[in-house]
């Protein structure tokens, strides 16, 4: 049944983005008097479709991608005198097209959130705690670099005042790399250096702190001892056998402690503080992974769900989808510096996995899904690769400068070296897909 709903969860995912982006293609193109031979969702052979004027608007074989196929896209294509083929068009022309269909998925990640923020934004409860740690582990590079439980990280690698957002960012990306932090402990501060390491596991930087807030179960999962205890998704938990949880590793530690033991939780629900005693189960999760004592929660630093105005919606899901693009080309560039793993890339089983997952919860986070998706795959068509929008912008950019076009050998070169390399990037993220649910953690 979960595979029924990740591949439909993943059709619809991948159909809107091919739709949205090839609309941006064509729309443009349509602006600059450019035919359009066809207008393909899917690879491959065509399965069905419709002509509409001169476009054949078709459903091609292989569902994951889409095209718009000009006429007169290279040199020596039959119609490439044509006064309507793309390369009779002037170069910022032609730029303004490749460019439109990343901004279709731009514009399409920050509508979506805005929308969403606009009905449902979630909001720490407060700022007091901003940057405080409740845990740091043992041997960990934080606490190698003499960071303690209650100090507050007031700058880190020249940010002052930093929410932990702006920590897990700097920490996610920065495997092998000493960051820079100031600490705040009682009445004094002082600098100090934490170089994240790599997780074996996960493929991103790790700095074995935690940060200081309210735990809100996020998911339970089905038949686990949680569950028949009578936990939902949204209680807050206040403490594991008398010990206050103020974070995620306490709730872990206490449960490990117990040693089987019925474990005493103190929670929070709609205002009312509730008490119940709970079994843990000793299981793997997820499987192929070592055994050890759990009761199936997922738990998170509670939010407060509110809704925001139009323009501060607008301004915030700018600055979050902002924030998004410069980590994920952080990622990108730690991989290629060797400083992260490509654990951390998912592909399209990993994609279809997260669709499945997001539908099951509802609209809101398939939307939320869709939004990063939309910004990734802007971003992963921006770079400067042959055959990507990036590298027929980055051709174009150089022919601007040089005043004059490249030749056809070249270029023929450059498209061939850009589809091999495209063609073993997506063969390489399906096997570290498949790696994942043979070997996962």
């Amino acid at each position: 049944m979960h595979l029924l709903e990740n591949t439909l969860g993943l059709l619809v995912l991948i159909g809107v983005m091919i739709l949205v982006h090839e609309f941006g293609h064509y729309w443009m193109a349509r602006r600059f008097d450019v035919r359009i031979d066809v207008f393909s969702f899917g690879f491959g052979p065509r399965l069905c479709g419709f002509t509409r004027g001169e476009t054949d608007f078709r459903i091609s074989a292989i569902p994951f991608g889409g095209y718009v196929k000009m006429t007169g896209e290279q040199a020596g294509e039959e119609n490439a005198d044509d006064p309507r083929a793309f390369l009779s068009k002037p170069r910022w022309q032609r730029l303004a097209i490749a460019f439109a269909g990343p901004a279709m998925n731009l514009l399409l990640a920050v509508g979506l959130l805005t929308g969403l923020f606009m009905v449902r934004f979630p909001k720490a409860p407060s700022s007091e705690v901003q940057g405080m740690v409740a845990y740091v582990t043992a041997d960990s590079p934080a606490a190698k670099a003499g960071i303690r439980e209650g100090d507050r990280i007031i700058a880190i690698d020249n940010v002052q005042n930093p929410t932990w957002e702006d920590i897990a960012m700097r920490e996610l990306s920065g495997a092998n790399r000493p960051l820079g932090v100031r600490i705040r402990r009682g009445g004094r501060e002082f600098p100090a250096t934490v170089t994240p390491v790599l997780d074996p596991h996960t493929g991103i930087g790790t700095a074995g702190w935690q940060e200081e807030a309210e735990l809100q179960l996020a998911a339970i999962s089905p038949g686990m001892p949680a569950e028949k205890a009578g936990l939902q998704i949204g209680d807050v938990l206040r403490s594991a056998n008398g010990q206050p949880l103020r974070s995620i590793q306490r709730l872990h530690e206490a449960i490990a402690a117990s040693g089987g033991k019925p474990v005493s939780v103190e929670y929070l629900r709609e205002g009312k503080e509730l008490k119940v005693a709970i079994q843990p189960v000793f299981a793997q999760d997820p499987p192929k992974t070592p055994a050890r004592w759990m009761i199936g929660v997922l738990a998170q630093p509670r939010m407060i769900m509110t809704q925001l105005p139009f323009p501060e919606a607008f301004r915030e899901s700018v600055r979050q989808n902002l924030k998004n693009a410069t980590l994920i080309y952080g990622f990108l560039r730690g991989i290629v510096e060797q400083r992260m793993s490509a654990k951390s890339i998912e592909g399209p089983i990993g994609i279809a996995r997260l669709s499945g997952d997001a539908a099951r919860e509802g609209a809101v986070a398939f939307l939320a899904l869709m939004a990063v998706v939309s910004l990734n795959l802007a971003v992963f068509n921006l770079l400067p690769i042959p055959i990507m929008d990036g590298g027929v912008i980055l051709l174009l950019v150089v022919e601007m400068l040089m005043r004059r076009d490249l030749s056809v050998r070249v270029k023929e070169a450059v498209f061939k070296l850009g589809f091999v390399f495209l063609m073993a990037v997506m063969a390489f993220v399906i096997y570290n897909d498949i790696s994942k649910m043979i070997l996962p953690g």
